[in-house]
């Protein structure tokens, strides 16, 4: 039976990524300690492929960055999954973090990190909720758009 915010996913005609083994540097896709659990960065994918590959401000509007923050934020939902196995046990979204490789004279990191913000609270309501922090730069791994990371509070 799939989770209420696995149902809520298929609602919105979305689905959740395979996670990504990460390829070049020797990390975790996630850590637990204690009660959190601290998601690295994914970047998107698209059918398993790294997809975005770009800046934003240049190759990407706006809104298209907002669709690239969402894709990272399915896959940060799948780490979860496979961390957890239910993606119901996060209790509070505490902490998420964008970095956007951006054209020099694009400025809208931050609403560009609504595409990942807005499905967080979308999916938990008030618990979805978060800190976080939006960060351009001149350039990503694989020359992706965006990556985004997450620290969650979850149920032991």
């Amino acid at each position: 039976m799939a989770s209420k915010v696995e149902s809520k996913l298929t609602d919105m005609g979305l689905k959740l990524p395979d996670v990504a083994s990460p390829k070049v540097a020797k990390i975790l896709n996630w850590k637990k300690s204690g009660d959190l659990l601290f998601v690295s960065g994914q970047v998107p994918r698209i059918d398993g492929e790294i997809s975005w590959v770009g800046k934003i401000g240049r190759e990407y509007t706006l809104e298209q960055g907002q669709e690239a923050a969402r894709d990272s934020a399915l896959m940060v939902l799948a780490c979860i999954k496979g961390a957890l196995g239910d993606l119901d046990r996060v209790k509070e979204i505490v902490r998420i973090k964008g970095y956007m490789n951006v054209d020099p004279d694009f400025t809208d990191i931050s609403a560009c990190l609504n595409g990942a913000s807005e499905l967080f609270i979308e999916l938990y309501g008030d618990s979805g909720r978060h800190s976080r922090t939006a960060i351009g730069v001149a350039s990503m791994p694989f020359g992706v758009a965006i990556e985004v990371e997450g620290v969650f509070e979850i149920e032991m």
